[in-house]
């Protein structure tokens, strides 16, 4: 009985964090390279909305969920404009960001609110799907999931075994040293801008196409911000960020769960819990410091070399 109760819980964990855990990584591909993005809520949020016109447009939810990530890239480039261009500062083009995709995104997808659009359905995989509690956990959701279970595996390669990747990080933690060795350390920050956006706006894409299969306001509703939180937490590292994203999502899935179960606990505390597990995370990861990978150059503008 208890198995039965759990296991449909921490199924909902993973389809629940599988957005956060698309942002998260980009986010922690935008901060490698030692740019910080406080925009990913923006970014995500119109990717959602991008997704859900393209694939109600077409039909075709995949081409959707490509086009949210160009749009999330497209969007974050303004960051890049702001902060390698023209060397404003990073947090407050950011925060601007957030604003400007929240308000694009509900102004233009108002005449869309409460529509449907094609989307992704679950597909058990053979054989892994009939493993005992595995099997309905982790591998009887749709596509879009099991690609997550891919990126942050190959995200770490990049990271640590490549010369692209190695070259970002050396971007995110010693630009003076990069520049030095000859590396276009600015080239290498508008990769990562770039294509942090891109997985950015796959997150937003998730909601409107596989979570909900339509849209409403503030679809979101706060994601972004959990994944910028979640960085701290897996210390910018992909494979403590599944953790983190899927321990949010369980909890988001909870307080749902609680929700319609009737509990007498008032809607709001309710609502909270995600949010108060965020500021728990922030302290314990800044408790933690002395263990963090933050890169050194982290926030900090590098001026294009002439």
């Amino acid at each position: 009985m208890e198995l039965a109760i759990i296991i449909p819980l921490l199924a909902a964990a993973v389809q629940s964090g599988t957005p956060i855990l698309y942002a998260t990584l980009g986010e922690i591909l935008t901060e490698k390279s030692g740019v910080l993005n406080l925009g990913v809520e923006g970014a995500m949020i119109v990717g959602a909305l991008t997704g859900f016109i393209v694939s109600r447009s077409t039909g075709n939810p995949a081409l959707g969920f490509l086009a949210a990530g160009c749009t999330g890239a497209l969007l974050t480039a303004v960051h890049g404009v702001v902060c390698l261009w023209f060397q404003g500062n990073q947090v407050v083009s950011g925060l601007a960001l957030t604003i400007l995709g929240t308000g694009l995104a509900n102004y233009l997808g108002t005449s869309y609110v409460g529509l449907s659009a094609p989307g992704f359905s679950p597909v058990e995989l053979p054989i892994l799907s009939s493993l005992p509690v595995l099997g309905p956990v982790f591998f009887n959701h749709d596509i879009l999931v099991y690609l997550s279970y891919l990126i942050p595996p190959a995200l770490w390669f990049f990271f640590s075994t490549t010369r692209f990747g190695l070259g970002l990080r050396a971007a995110g933690e010693y630009p003076a040293a990069a520049t030095a060795a000859g590396l276009n350390v600015i080239g290498y920050r508008w990769f990562g801008i770039c294509g942090g956006g891109f997985f950015m706006g796959l997150g937003g894409a998730y909601l409107s196409l596989a979570y909900t299969h339509m849209w409403t306001t503030n679809l979101t509703g706060g994601r972004g911000w959990i994944a910028v939180a979640l960085v701290i937490f897996a210390f910018w590292r992909p494979g403590r960020a599944v953790l983190g994203a899927y321990l949010f999502g369980g909890i988001m899935a909870l307080q749902l769960r609680l929700q319609a179960s009737g509990t007498q606990l008032p809607s709001s505390i309710l609502l909270m819990l995600p949010y108060g597990l965020t500021i728990f995370v922030l302290v314990l990861s800044s408790w933690r410091k002395k263990v963090s990978e933050e890169p050194g150059a982290l926030g900090v503008n590098v001026e294009p070399v002439d």
